[in-house]
């Protein structure tokens, strides 16, 4: 769900999407420039280099309360996040300064729309979420009593399954920690994945982190259930239990923030 796998590599389907698009991109140029013009070697380099350096400042300059404090992670590019309206001035410049004529100018086109219908649909297809309802799984708790997963509060919930081990999951932390001081409202459940009670506590104090409901899912049923493939996930859910959106991979301050606004 939401990833493609290929070999030891899993890719969210965000991230499938755009590799794909600017592969099919890439290529359409390559033709172009061996058949019509060599000018478009460096023309579709600056396009898909400038069009997703722009699409990436976009996205940081739109949500610049979350970067403020740390204007660095500006370059964490593989957390995600592109405004990819910002890439249209970037590809009409490049069209205008380095392509010298209509006809090639005409020609250019065609890779961008390929590029394009290739990116939609498959981001259509790999990344459309099953609204699944929650499993029917009790969990053991840091503290506190066994946790129902199946019983629901009348809250949306976020759940992030992790281990310690895993450093996007470490390097999240802190952020999903401040989500859930500032979503009162929403149900936070943080299930380990395959680790005991001695591991997550010391992980817990030497990060200095305060996390309530803190799961042990030592079978890792979870993402049997949900059908997703590696760790860190990010699974939001509406106030019934339904699954809304299964996010792969490292998750910024800024989605968080974007996806709980999604169950409301």
């Amino acid at each position: 769900m939401d990833a493609i796998a290929l070999g030891p590599l899993v890719l969210s389907g965000e991230r499938f999407a755009i590799l794909a698009g600017v592969f099919v991109f890439i290529i359409g140029t390559g033709l172009l420039a061996t058949r019509v013009s060599p000018r478009f070697n460096l023309w579709s380099s600056v396009v898909a280099f400038g069009g997703i350096a722009a699409a990436r400042l976009g996205h940081v300059l739109t949500h610049w309360e979350y970067f403020q404090d740390d204007p660095w992670r500006a370059l964490a590019v593989w957390q995600g996040g592109f405004s990819w309206i910002w890439a249209v001035p970037v590809i009409i410049a490049a069209m205008v300064v380095l392509l010298r004529t209509r006809r090639e100018r005409a020609w250019a086109l065609a890779p961008l729309a390929v590029g394009a219908l290739v990116w939609t649909t498959a981001y259509q297809l790999v990344s459309a979420t099953e609204p699944l309802p929650p499993p029917h799984l009790t969990l053991s708790a840091l503290e506190g009593p066994p946790v129902d997963l199946s019983a629901v509060d009348g809250r949306p919930a976020v759940i992030n399954l992790w281990a310690t081990w895993c450093p996007p999951c470490r390097r999240e932390m802190p952020a999903l920690a401040q989500a859930q001081i500032e979503h009162p409202d929403v149900r936070f459940l943080f299930i380990n994945q395959g680790e005991g009670d001695v591991v997550v506590r010391r992980f817990l104090t030497n990060e200095d982190l305060n996390l309530q409901s803190v799961l042990f899912d030592t079978a890792m049923e979870v993402p049997r259930h949900y059908r997703t493939v590696g760790i860190p996930v990010t699974l939001f859910l509406h106030a019934d239990g339904r699954l809304a959106k299964a996010h792969l991979g490292e998750i910024a301050p800024e989605q968080i923030a974007t996806e709980i606004a999604r169950l409301n």
